[in-house]
């Protein structure tokens, strides 16, 4: 899934922070290099080369690249679930609640650059189910899971957790067709269908 936050571009961090500990300049290199480039394809000299600090400061914040992989997805997650609960804080009603998960998605995929869901686009480049990485993206999607379903039961709509389940692979569904055509149309329309798919419920 996409982060629902809208996550930090090459306008909003700093390319050569000057301030801030390394952990934090190391961070917000992660931030930005991760979203644009993938993880894999980012090395650890880059990383330190952008946040200008020394090799040391990563293994002594992080413990390694993929510490640092894991604080970088934690932190998104953080992000993205606050963003979520104060943009459901001001509508009215579970389904109106569920509903602005695609609307977060809607307002960020252009400042993203259309890059998809970072969760997936992190799972897909660590596959393995024990892998930290992994274990860090399946936080996040129990937690998507889990308020989908929440949602749906306190709009008491039948079968909750299946229906649940649908929402989501909408949702899924429109980040990935987002990245492939460069636009919000895809967002636009899964979530008409994931209205229609909780039924007139609120």
């Amino acid at each position: 899934m996409a982060s629902p936050s809208t996550p930090p571009t090459s306008s909003s961090v700093t390319r050569r922070p000057d301030r801030g500990l390394p952990a934090e300049r190391l961070m917000a290199a992660a931030e930005r290099l991760f979203l644009l480039e993938g993880i894999r394809a980012v090395g650890i000299e880059r990383l330190i080369a952008e946040a200008e600090v020394a090799r040391a400061s990563l293994y002594h914040a992080y413990g390694s690249k993929d510490g640092l992989v894991v604080a970088y997805l934690d932190r998104r997650d953080a992000l993205d679930r606050a963003a979520w609960s104060s943009a459901a804080d001001r509508v009215e009603g579970p389904v109106a609640r569920l509903l602005t998960l695609f609307d977060l998605a809607e307002r960020g995929a252009p400042g993203r650059g259309y890059r998809g869901c970072l969760y997936l686009n992190a799972a897909t480049e660590f596959p393995d189910p024990d892998h930290p990485v992994a274990r860090s993206v399946a936080r996040h999607r129990a937690w998507l899971r889990t308020m989908l379903t929440d949602e749906l039961t306190a709009a008491g709509v039948p079968d909750p957790a299946g229906r649940a389940a649908v929402v989501e692979l909408l949702y899924d569904g429109a980040l990935a067709g987002s990245k492939f055509s460069g636009s919000t149309a895809p967002i636009v329309l899964a979530r008409e269908r994931a209205r229609a798919v909780v039924g007139g419920a609120d």
